[in-house]
Order: structure tokens, then C-alpha cells, then sequence
């Protein structure tokens, strides 16, 4: 067996970016951006007022003095004329400011007589003023190459009057299940046989990631049968694929033997980690290739250790960071593999927030992996933690 953080170094050295593509922002949700996006204006693009009120010269302003209404400034309607000594303007929220003018003060500081708008108190040179290119100046790095597109950063590069972006390739992911047992999800489930949730489940899971995922269906355990499969996969030329199940050492875990017949090159196929310890990683050609376990908990754990990074660093995003979150709870001993348990963050207003490990660790325990929230790392021969102390931890 391998370690945890050796396995991980092999696979990231295994894989690098894939090519770009341009894309237009209301396809850019989820993407992971190839290139810096510039900003093509300043925004503010003018001083534009933060209020209603009345835009002035600060100078003029002071308790009960009585300035002249020259005229309106508002949004897409500025004023066109200059605010000399004595007078101010009307204006709204989102409006130029108006030449000659250095303030804005809100309607609720003042009272109006006609044209004749009165002050209640002074104000500052700058005051309710959003001035151009406040938020970003033409030019500006608006979003930096390798951020995951959400709807913010998408926001923010439309303001930029940005309409296209180059984008990472989003990668192909197939998968493949495996077992006598495994019948599609609404099928009719006969005696001795499980409903295959891994496909499913990784499936969404690489999705929601930004990968196009390719479901290849489920194949018997039988040595002809999967070769067959595992050809016609790899045929495909996927940037990943993914089996499920047949990768321990059993009589009928044919997967690692038909790898091999396929031309996939093994790189290991132990970790010494729980859940998980079965997992294998090869490469052929360009496709990298996975053997996950085939009890679910495993899968999808694995899958969020070792396979979302090399899913990351071909699109060219940054791996994730884990977290590092106080213990509402105590944890035992640790063995010599390291343990990704199942927690679940809990919060209130005199500790804060906190991971609660699960006390479920069945690797074919679905629903308290659904119910968890992160995965919280306990090393090797971890002596156990006690409430409070600080864990790593990696968001699901």
C-alpha cells in the first residue's frame, strides 16, 4: 500500500490542462476560465450619485443655508449645465453628477420651497459620490485565469462589458459499473442483487464539477464480458474513466486483469486509507483511469479525494483547500491507514462553528454520508482528539 499524499502526487503528476474554448457568459456557469478576463470600461464609468438628493458644492453647504434648483440629474438623464456658487441640482440614485458639483446630500437633510432648497446641515467634499472607476478601471484583471465561474465573477465580468470568455475544455468522465449483483435504479431488484447508486452518484457529483460525464452502464462479472467493455471505453478516449467495483482481490474482481489486457499501464492499486484501500489508477494514451471500490461511501470518497483534483488541474483550477474547523466532539484512536470520516458542521452563537463526526463508518452507509456536510482527515496512528482541538477538513 501507498500512502494517502503519495497516491495524490503520482495522479497530479500523471495529468496537466486541457485546451480552451470561448464561450458566451450565459454558457460560462461552472466553467473554469482559461484566461484572464480584462475589464473593457470603468465602472463607475462616471460620478454617479449613491442617493436622492441634491448634488452640490460642499462649500456652499452649511445649517440653513438656502441654495437655487437649477436643474434634474437622473440615471441615463444627466444634467448637461455646470453647478456654480449658490446652486445645486436634483439627483437620483445612479445619476451623473453633475459638472461643478463635489457632493451629494440626501432629500431628508433638506427642505424645498419651489426652486429653493434649504440645508439642515454641512457636508463633505465627496460625500454619497460613487466616483469613475471606483469598483475597477479599464484594464483592470477582473477574474484571474483558473477561478471556477459562479455567479458573481460572471456578474462582475459583464459589468466589465465583457460578452465572451475563454473557458477550460470541460473534461469527459465515463463510467463504468460492475457486479452480477447491480441493477439500474428502477429496475426490478431479484434475490441477491443491490441497486447500483455509484454511477448515479458520481455522475452528479463530477457534473455538478464541471465535467461532461458519459454513463457506460453496468457490466457483468465475467472476464470477456469486461474486457469487451473496458475496449469499447477506452475507444472513446475519455480524459478520465472510471470503474466501480472488481477492484479488491477477490475471485470475481476481474477489472485490474482486463486494465491490463487493455493496454492501461497500473500505476498502484492500494492506499492505505478507509474507506478506500481498493483503489487502482493507470493511464493509456491520454485517458487516466480509476478504479474505484465498489461500496458506495468508498466511491464517492475516493472519488472526492483523488479524482476531483485531477478533474481540477485539467481544467486549470486551483485544488481545493481543506478546512481547518474545532471538534464538537472527541475522536478514538487511529490505525496506521488515514481515516476520512463522515461530519456534519453544527453552529451557535457561543462556540460558533464546529465539525460533529459522524459515529457511522460503514463504507455502505449512503445515508449518513448524505447527511454529511465534509470529510474530516484523521492521520495515521492519530492518538485520538479530544472536543475543541482543530481538524482538517474537505467540503463534500
Amino acid at each position: 500500500m501507498i500512502s494517502v499524499d503519495e497516491a495524490l502526487d503520482r495522479i497530479l503528476k500523471s495529468v496537466g490542462p486541457l485546451e480552451s474554448e470561448t464561450v458566451g457568459l450565459t454558457d460560462a456557469a461552472a466553467r473554469v476560465l482559461a484566461k484572464d478576463v480584462l475589464a473593457n470600461l470603468f465602472n463607475p464609468a462616471f460620478d454617479v450619485s449613491a442617493m436622492d438628493g441634491y448634488a452640490v458644492r460642499a462649500e456652499d453647504v452649511r445649517p440653513g443655508a438656502t441654495l437655487t434648483m437649477i436643474g434634474v440629474s437622473q440615471a441615463g438623464a444627466g444634467f448637461g449645465g455646470t453647478v456654480e456658487p449658490g446652486q445645486c441640482t436634483r439627483i437620483f440614485t445612479g445619476a451623473p453628477v453633475p459638472a461643478g458639483a463635489n457632493a451629494v446630500i440626501m432629500q431628508e437633510e433638506t427642505s424645498a420651497q419651489g426652486s429653493a432648497i434649504t440645508f439642515e446641515r454641512d457636508v463633505a467634499v465627496g460625500r454619497s459620490i460613487r466616483f469613475r472607476g471606483e469598483d475597477f478601471a479599464q484594464g483592470d484583471v477582473l477574474v484571474a485565469a483558473g477561478a471556477m465561474l459562479d455567479p458573481r465573477k460572471i456578474a462582475l465580468a459583464a459589468a466589465g462589458n465583457v460578452a465572451e470568455i475563454a473557458v477550460s475544455v470541460r473534461p469527459c468522465v465515463s463510467l463504468l459499473a460492475t457486479g452480477d449483483e447491480l441493477v439500474a435504479p428502477g429496475g426490478e431488484v431479484g434475490p441477491d442483487q443491490i441497486v447500483a447508486s455509484n454511477s448515479v452518484g458520481l455522475g452528479a457529483f463530477f457534473a455538478g464539477h464541471g465535467a461532461q460525464v458519459r454513463d457506460l452502464g453496468i457490466v457483468v462479472d465475467d472476464r470477456a464480458v469486461l474486457g469487451d467493455a473496458l475496449a469499447r471505453a477506452l475507444q472513446g478516449e475519455p480524459d478520465i474513466l472510471l470503474t466501480t467495483g472488481g477492484a479488491s482481490v477477490g475471485e470475481h474482481d476481474f477489472v485490474q486483469d482486463m486494465l491490463k489486457a487493455n493496454g492501461v499501464d497500473i500505476d498502484f492499486w492500494r492506499i492505505a486509507m478507509r474507506p478506500g484501500k481498493p483503489l487502482m489508477f493507470g493511464r493509456k494514451g491520454k485517458t487516466v483511469v480509476f478504479g474505484l471500490p465498489g461500496n458506495p461511501v468508498s466511491a464517492l470518497v475516493t472519488a472526492r479525494i483523488f479524482v476531483l483534483p485531477a478533474l481540477l488541474k485539467m481544467m486549470g483550477a486551483a485544488l481545493p483547500a481543506p478546512l481547518y474547523l474545532p471538534l464538537a466532539d472527541g475522536l478514538p484512536p487511529n490505525g496506521p491507514r488515514r481515516h476520512f470520516l463522515r461530519g456534519r458542521l453544527v453552529s451557535d452563537a457561543e462556540r460558533g462553528t464546529m465539525v460533529e463526526p459522524s459515529r457511522q463508518t460503514d463504507s455502505g452507509h449512503l445515508s449518513s454520508l448524505a447527511a454529511a456536510d465534509i470529510l474530516i482527515v484523521q492521520d495515521e496512528n492519530c492518538p485520538g482528539k479530544g472536543r475543541g482541538e482543530i481538524v482538517a477538513a474537505h467540503i463534500l
